[in-house]
């Protein structure tokens, strides 16, 4: 699923950078400009739980390899007292549309890194598809209407186009993959 001009920008060896551990880290932040410092970094947490990091720029699609992914979004870092902690981090990756629920697998990357963080994303996306044009929106300050046709847009979780409201990421998942042939944590777009 997703476009097909994300998935042709995939090459072998072009994925983010794996980080395991702070060491990994700190070699990978260490050739990094003051400029690439300043700006977030796209990340995943691949389907084996292992962060990857890239220019903020990357597509995230690109940033897994185009694999399967745990969560997505954007993450930025500081120093502090000479180790290495996430400043911010969200799920906000229009291409594979995170959950705010894929928090615990962010965190696990992390604490196994030995990295420092917070407590849960410091700002948390919701993207809902509008059951009419199906076009995906980003949903700010509680306003679920779609901003492209004025439609309401679905309350409950997820970026199903399908008729109800999604509540349990299985049952979207299972779903997406019976209609589209698509898995868990592929890219989301909508079907054309």
């Amino acid at each position: 699923m997703g476009p097909a001009e994300l998935k042709e920008l995939v090459r072998a060896g072009g994925e983010g950078r794996s980080i395991r551990s702070a060491a990994d880290f700190g070699e990978w932040v260490s050739a990094l400009t003051l400029d690439e410092l300043a700006e977030p970094f796209t990340f995943v947490v691949d389907g084996g739980g292992v962060l990857r990091l890239a220019p903020r720029r990357s597509e995230h699609v690109v940033c897994a390899g185009g694999g399967k992914i745990l969560s997505a979004g954007e993450m930025s870092f500081r120093e502090e007292s000479g180790r290495w902690v996430v400043e911010d981090v969200s799920n906000q990756s229009t291409g594979y549309c995170p959950d705010a629920r894929s928090w615990p697998a962010v965190a696990e990357a992390l604490d196994g890194m030995g990295i420092h963080r917070p407590s849960g994303f410091t700002h948390e996306v919701v993207f809902r598809r509008c059951h009419s044009c199906r076009e995906l929106n980003i949903v700010r300050e509680k306003d679920f209407v779609c901003v492209f046709c004025g439609e309401d847009l679905p309350r409950g979780s997820g970026t199903s186009g399908s008729p109800g409201d999604w509540s349990d990421r299985e049952d979207r998942i299972a779903l997406r993959v019976r209609q589209h042939g698509g898995a868990a944590g592929e890219p989301v777009h909508p079907s054309r």
